[in-house]
């Protein structure tokens, strides 16, 4: 870090609980108890008016959790971005040795641990949420890698693709997505729901409808959604723009 060269800027954008982008440029790193190593930046929170929270963070060799991350009530998801590490994720009895791409949820009675025994760093993106229960119905711990699952076309659209990396069925109250935009490719329509998202960017640039305001975003940008922000894109690069998404389904409104 040195002094700047010109005027302080930034492209962050943030309007509570209507929308956010956060460029990697701005970010600070947290001191989070209980993760160890872990050189951690909370990106959404309840103080951003998202009902969920997200981080970004590198996990280096010998990082661990000293405290189980999740349970109690609160669901986790933890997915892996780039790098070269291996991270270990136990859940319950169940163990699983995760690289690029790799994922797992943990159910809201269970939690995760997380450790790297490799001998190289990762980075990951996790998430919490308190779950919403519904009666008859339960969420169990998922695992997979998002290079196994095949894309699908995206509301007909050929150039326009999906992954699906949760169930759907009614035990679980949030899904995990990516989604990828060939150049020139588009949202079908403006979106305007009740769910949130939280979304990392990590390829390519686009122009995104968020509220009434377009805006410019690009790979590594963090970007939040509240209820009701109209949204859209479309992809402005040379290449795909793909970005990992959350979304609260599931579940009927609570008065």
């Amino acid at each position: 870090m040195a002094y700047p060269k010109d005027f302080l800027e930034t492209r962050a954008i943030i309007k509570h609980g209507v929308y956010a982008v956060i460029p990697p440029e701005g970010r600070v790193i947290n001191v989070v108890p209980g993760f160890e190593g872990f050189s951690m930046t909370i990106l959404a929170s309840p103080k951003l008016g998202a009902s969920f929270v997200q981080y970004v963070a590198t996990v280096a060799p010998g990082a661990k959790t000293t405290q189980t991350f999740g349970g109690n009530g609160i669901e986790t998801f933890v997915y892996v971005l780039d790098g070269d590490g291996t991270i270990t994720v136990t859940v319950g009895d169940e163990s699983f040795d995760l690289t690029q791409g790799g994922y797992v949820y943990a159910p809201a009675d269970q939690g995760m641990d997380i450790r790297n025994e490799s001998g190289e760093d990762c980075r990951i993106f996790l998430y919490k949420q308190k779950y919403q229960p519904l009666a008859g119905y339960e969420a169990r711990t998922v695992s997979g890698n998002v290079n196994d699952i095949e894309e699908r076309i995206y509301e007909d659209m050929e150039n326009v693709f999906i992954k699906d990396l949760l169930p759907t069925d009614l035990g679980f109250d949030v899904n995990m997505h990516i989604l990828s935009f060939e150049p020139s490719g588009c949202h079908p329509f403006v979106e305007t729901h009740v769910q949130e998202h939280g979304a990392y960017i990590y390829e390519g640039q686009g122009m995104y409808l968020l509220g009434e305001d377009w805006v410019q975003v690009k790979k590594e940008d963090y970007l939040f959604f509240g209820p009701y922000t109209q949204q859209g894109v479309y992809a402005t690069g040379r290449g795909r723009l793909t970005y990992i998404y959350s979304k609260d389904f599931n579940r009927d409104v609570e008065l």
